[in-house]
């Protein structure tokens, strides 16, 4: 399997998505069609694992990332951080990972790719990991969001509304970006939409101290 998905990685970083076929990634692998089809379903779910290897960068540096963080208010922001940094250079992948349907739902198959893969998966332990291994951005966000409301950051009645409000935050610049309606750089769109999402977060709970660039 191994084979397979670094061939289609290479396909999709070289040609896009649409450059991929079963014969270009067959040829790569040095395997025939017909072996690929003994470990994937269709195309499809070949591509789905190629983009997860997309995420390894964001996966390898988030341990580190949040390492000083005092508390769950700022590990959330500082995971949104990183995220948007990562997605922000590359919105096609993460638009097609979160946001897209495929012909086949293999979300629930993340746990099988990081078999495969674990060198790209740190041990974040039993609050982050589960939350990593979730491809719904909405969940993933609210396990976050949950966290900080434990630790008195947020009301629990404001966390369904507050989880959707980020989520449109965020889509809304990465389908910005991927439209090429805006200019920015990567670095000015991650900062432009923390800010938002800091922002936001506040206006839900405005007793809560907290500073805004």
């Amino acid at each position: 399997m191994g084979y397979f998905i670094e061939a289609a990685t290479q396909i999709i970083d070289e040609e896009g998505i649409e450059g991929i076929t079963t014969r270009k990634v067959a040829d790569i692998a040095g395997y025939n069609i017909s072996t690929m089809y003994n470990y994937f379903e269709n195309l499809d779910h070949l591509i789905f694992f190629a983009l997860l290897k997309h995420l390894k960068d964001y996966l390898l540096h988030l341990k580190d990332y949040i390492k000083d963080a005092k508390n769950a208010q700022e590990r959330y922001f500082l995971i949104w951080e990183l995220f948007c940094s990562q997605s922000f250079k590359q919105p096609w992948v993460y638009d097609t990972l979160f946001f897209r349907q495929f012909s086949t739902p293999y979300n629930h198959m993340m746990p099988e790719y990081y078999s495969l893969f674990p060198e790209e998966m740190e041990d974040f332990g039993n609050e982050l990991h589960p939350m990593l291994l979730n491809p719904n951005l909405s969940q993933r966000n609210m396990v976050l969001l949950k966290n900080c409301s434990r630790e008195g950051f947020l009301k629990e009645d404001v966390l369904e509304e507050l989880n959707e409000m980020t989520l449109l935050i965020y889509q809304s610049m990465l389908q910005r970006l991927l439209n090429k309606q805006v200019e920015y750089t990567s670095e000015e769109a991650t900062s432009r939409t923390i800010n938002y999402i800091k922002k936001c977060f506040k206006a839900y709970n405005d007793c809560m101290p907290l500073e805004i660039d």
